[in-house]
């Protein structure tokens, strides 16, 4: 067996990291920048913090802000026409997935235009060229886009949205500064947490899962269980932790893969518009146990990330139920909902749903084979 790791050339962690930007950018000899990112970074201020680094630095940069949630193949193009205009020769993605996951797009569609439909970007797209160069800035502590080989675009016409799977598209920078997380809303730190708990689960327990995947993923795990409460009230220590929690993550899952939340929550994001990491939240502690019986002693390893001291004591049934358990008590702790009904899915949906996360990239990841039935059944289950 052969495994493969695909990680950032450089990237800088802690507060103040973001001075390391202009630095970075004039040691590779870029001369021109196209920030990607959204109205409600600019609206916080903390695109203020960017662009007053590269004033000060006396850097050129134009902003492209028009990414919105779940970014539509429309604003990619959008960007790519944006990016052409500027001049820029390297993109700057601040903020959550969507900003960074916009600008991967646009990244590989500026140096591979004959994806310019960006459909065709679904899935391992044979991309001759590497991306034009991106920094990764997250402003969020959940989807690891910075580090990761993958991106999500939603094609609005089917409402459906597509992974993109490229190693063409990782950043060649990633800057994981905690002073750009804290102002985050608290509804957008426990979604993003969720989001980067699912990676971490996930990751660990999909069959291509290996001993340095494994390493970081329980670590991820571990971090997420111990600070993603306080993160939620604003501790700021707890929240510098779930940013490089969520980076971990990132660097295990972007190469081994995820499984069957992501699968099934890429639909509900698709037709029902519903945060990313709220879908994963209402999803994964009934996805684990849905898998539990094709985990072997994994769920041990998570329940003691979780605090469960007998882990290694109990049976296996009872280390998995724990493990299950702590997974759906955080989620309930911090609000999160627990039905898809909170997200508009109604009985008439199930169909269309089960068939979209059967097809999704995702789902063959999963550790136990699921069908079309199946995932119905589960989505019902949550009504």
């Amino acid at each position: 067996m052969t495994y493969r790791m695909i990680l950032n050339q450089t990237s800088y962690f802690g507060r103040g990291a973001l001075a390391n930007l202009v630095p970075e950018l004039k040691k590779r000899e870029y001369a021109k920048a196209l920030i990607v990112t959204d109205k409600g970074i600019r609206n916080a201020g903390t695109l203020d913090l960017v662009t007053k680094a590269l004033d000060e630095g006396n850097f050129a940069f134009e902003v492209y802000d028009d990414v919105v949630p779940n970014p539509p193949v429309e604003d990619v193009q959008k960007g790519v026409e944006a990016l052409k205009a500027s001049g820029a020769d390297v993109l700057i993605g601040l903020g959550g997935g969507s900003p960074q996951d916009t600008a991967k797009a646009i990244g590989i569609i500026g140096a591979n235009p004959e994806f310019a439909d960006v459909l065709s970007l679904e899935g391992v797209a044979d991309t001759k060229k590497p991306s034009v160069p991106i920094v990764g800035i997250p402003t969020t502590a959940g989807t690891a886009s910075e580090t990761t080989i993958n991106y999500v675009i939603t094609d609005t016409k089917k409402q459906r949205k597509f992974v993109c799977v490229d190693p063409h598209d990782i950043p060649v920078l990633a800057i994981v500064d905690p002073d750009l997380m804290d102002g985050m809303p608290r509804s957008l730190k426990v979604a993003t947490g969720l989001d980067a708990l699912t990676h971490a689960i996930e990751g660990y327990i999909t069959p291509g899962a290996w001993e340095l995947s494994d390493a970081v993923h329980l670590k991820a795990i571990e971090m997420i269980a111990a600070n993603l409460r306080k993160a939620a009230e604003g501790d700021k220590d707890a929240v510098e932790k779930m940013g490089y929690a969520s980076y971990i993550a990132g660097m295990g899952y972007s190469n081994v893969g995820l499984g069957l939340v992501h699968g099934m929550a890429h639909p509900l994001g698709g037709r029902y518009n519903a945060m990313h990491g709220v879908a994963n939240g209402i999803l994964l502690a009934p996805v684990m146990r849905y898998n539990a019986e094709y985990t072997g002693e994994k769920y041990r390893d998570i329940a003691h990330a979780f605090g469960f001291e007998g882990a290694y004591k109990v049976s296996l049934e009872e280390a998995r139920e724990e493990a299950v358990n702590a997974v759906a008590q955080l989620t309930k702790d911090l609000g999160n909902p627990l039905k898809i009904s909170e997200v508009g899915v109604t009985e008439e949906g199930l169909d269309d749903l089960a068939q979209d996360a059967f097809d999704d990239v995702c789902t063959p990841g999963n550790p136990r084979p699921a069908t079309k039935e199946d995932i119905r059944a589960l989505y019902a289950s949550l009504l």
